[in-house]
């Protein structure tokens, strides 16, 4: 693929995952409408990727019980917010959804999770230079900084070697005819992220690119403040 093609997110659709109910993150909302410095998380997270790729459409997927409160946000914050897709049960389903509807002339997809707000360009270029290069697809990822322990199903444990691990970050970056192909077979348990999916469907050519540690997933509510400390570093 012509590498030029993509600068700006040019034929890059971006696939923000924010249907999440935020039962497990015990707060009176969920985390994409939490408040980060002012604003939505969510909201930062768009304006991220709007910065990293002006160009790239953006469906961003959405509990309906939840849309009025964003169209009030946006109209708050005079923002303006991508089209939205209704969220299924599950996050395949959610992502299947706005693959379903996902415009014409898209080249590459990629899949966000709207709770890791901090998507930097040095992020989005090793992903496109990845899908440049003839891969598949790409994926974000840090090494792990904590030891590891395997626990058996007798409850015991033993060592390993974090050094043959990686932790996987958003947003993953595929061919689009792959990703809408994958999304085609039926849902199994395995599938626990995108990259999950293409490997289901027999597409292992995923490379692995530099991720960031600013790039954390929010899944507790003071993860807020951890990502308002690192978002003044980036």
């Amino acid at each position: 693929m012509d590498g030029a093609k993509y600068i700006g997110g040019k034929g890059v659709c971006v696939i923000v995952v924010a249907a999440g109910s935020g039962r497990r993150f015990g707060a009176p909302l969920p985390k994409q409408y939490c408040d980060m410095d002012g604003r939505p998380v969510l909201m930062v997270a768009l304006e991220r990727i709007k910065a990293v790729w002006p160009e790239a459409e953006v469906l961003l997927v959405i509990n309906d019980d939840y849309r009025g409160l964003w169209l009030e946000m946006c109209g708050r914050h005079d923002f303006e917010s991508p089209r939205m897709v209704s969220g299924g049960d599950t996050r395949w389903q959610s992502v299947r959804n706005a693959l379903d509807v996902m415009p014409r002339g898209v080249d590459v997809v990629a899949v966000h999770d709207a709770a890791r707000p901090m998507f930097t360009p040095e992020v989005g270029s090793g992903l496109i230079d990845a899908i440049c290069a003839g891969r598949q697809g790409a994926i974000p990822v840090v090494s792990m900084v904590d030891s590891l322990r395997r626990v058996d199903g007798d409850g015991g444990s033993k060592s390993v070697d974090r050094a043959e691990f990686r932790a996987v970050q958003t947003p993953q970056l595929f061919r689009a005819d792959l990703l809408v192909e994958a999304y085609s077979r039926p849902y199994s348990s395995v599938m626990t992220d995108d990259a999950s999916v293409m490997e289901a469907a027999g597409y292992m050519d995923i490379a692995l690119t530099e991720g960031d540690e600013a790039l954390m997933k929010i899944t507790r509510p003071h993860d807020i403040e951890i990502v308002r400390m690192l978002a003044k570093e980036v």
